[in-house]
């Protein structure tokens, strides 16, 4: 039996492996305090702007404050959670996803159309010789047609010069409702 009990045992038998097991469970239980102290004091901060947010907004009206003075107290808030987010990722550094990750693809049932937007010359740069296409890049956007929704589908291929291996030409995109760069970010 004491076998059994031994061998089911996690701990180390050995007293210098057991002082590292106790040093490390120390500095996690270390760790641990110190984020609750900081997540503590910045949610007192929090609390603390919201008071004083509910009071301008619902205090008498010779204590409320005018619209800028507001936006001030918002400004701050919002500095207050910047601050606090830069020091957690700081902490602990975001892990780099690749867009098909965070973007969910847009559903298959949907129908599509599909537009191809080729160059208006496909004949090489350097040698005016024929180009093959060699790729493309596609890309999907939701389109809403009243009462209907589709995907529109937008393929643009890349025509490749096998004579000089240098030259690729491809139409440039089309241009969009909203612009690539100012889509918001999640």
């Amino acid at each position: 039996m004491a076998s059994v009990s031994a061998s089911t045992d996690p701990l180390p038998a050995d007293a210098e492996a057991l002082r590292a097991l106790l040093r490390a469970a120390l500095a996690e239980r270390d760790a641990a305090l110190a984020e609750r102290d900081s997540l503590a004091e910045q949610n007192d901060r929090l609390r603390h702007l919201l008071r004083q947010l509910q009071r301008a907004q619902f205090g008498r009206s010779s204590e409320r404050l005018d619209a800028d003075q507001l936006q001030l107290a918002l400004e701050d808030l919002e500095q207050a959670v910047a601050r606090s987010e830069a020091e957690a990722e700081k902490r602990d550094p975001p892990r780099t996803r690749r867009r098909a990750e965070t973007r969910p693809s847009l559903p298959p049932h949907l129908p599509r159309v599909e537009l191809v937007v080729a160059p208006e010359d496909t004949a090489c740069p350097c040698c005016r010789g024929p180009m093959h296409i060699i790729g493309e890049e596609t890309s999907e956007r939701l389109d809403v047609v009243p009462a209907q929704y589709r995907v529109i589908v937008t393929r643009r291929p890349k025509y490749g010069c096998r004579a000089c291996d240098d030259a690729v030409v491809q139409a440039p995109a089309p241009e969009r409702l909203v612009a690539a760069d100012c889509r918001p970010r999640r």
